[in-house]
């Protein structure tokens, strides 16, 4: 067995059985990959480990991937690390490369979901070379399309008690004495990203970049548009329409 790896005699035997259940369950599972796109607050962060776990797919955020590609020192990893440095944005062919490592992973064996990438066109082109590569191909492109308006209502209208983490919404879950929290009485916070100035710049951000890839996907047949407006459990079931 490979170093640093779990001695299985030490793992409890209903923590066995559950993962070789899972793993048969797996088995049967169509193999998907799949790419997420929608603006901050669309629900996205909702849905992704409904999918994960439904279709045993791993989920593969960028971000994460390139801070475990530079703490674990892989090669990908100290060039990563090296433009960081610099201050420079790490190259397209350098993210491509850590989401092919990361793909060879057991728990990608399924697939994987795709979060926060690709942002452009040539990412997108340069994604495609790389599973070309390797005789697989993106399935499903799931389009989060909200109305901006319904996503400032949602991001703005969220309060924090930062201590504890409680969070409120002066429409949707009201503290009892607007501005306090229910509990202690203290006063709540705002994120500085969740006031409308920070929400505007970012979804200007997210439609110049992102259309064109919505584009490119849709030329293929492969977007699914979901109405991420609707209760999560209402999207839950249009993913599953979308992915059967």
């Amino acid at each position: 067995m490979a170093t640093g790896s779990v001695d299985l005699e030490e793992v409890p035997s209903v923590d066995l059985m559950t993962e070789l259940l899972r793993r048969m369950k797996c088995a049967t599972k169509p193999d998907k990959r799949l790419i997420l796109i929608g603006p901050p607050g669309s629900g996205k962060g909702t849905q992704s480990p409904i999918i994960k776990d439904e279709y045993c797919l791993c989920h593969l955020a960028t971000g994460d991937m390139l801070r475990a590609a530079v703490s674990a020192k892989t090669p990908l990893g100290i060039k990563a690390k090296e433009a960081m440095d610099k201050g420079e944005l790490v190259s397209d062919d350098l993210v491509v490369g850590i989401i092919d490592e990361a793909m060879k992973k057991t728990s990608c064996q399924k697939g994987f979901i795709l979060d926060g990438f690709p942002r452009t066109v040539v990412q997108a082109q340069k994604l495609d070379e790389m599973l070309d590569k390797q005789g697989t191909k993106i399935d499903k492109v799931l389009n989060f399309a909200i109305d901006d308006a319904i996503l400032e209502e949602r991001i703005t209208g969220r309060w924090i008690h930062p201590s504890s983490g409680r969070t409120y919404h002066s429409k949707f879950a009201p503290p009892k004495v607007p501005g306090i929290d229910d509990v202690s009485g203290d006063p709540l916070i705002q994120r500085k990203d969740d006031t409308a100035a920070v929400l505007k710049s970012r979804l200007e951000a997210f439609h110049r970049q992102t259309e064109p890839v919505i584009d490119y996907y849709t030329k293929k047949g492969i977007v699914a548009q979901l109405h991420a407006e609707k209760p999560p459990k209402d999207v839950t079931v249009e993913v599953q329409k979308a992915l059967s």
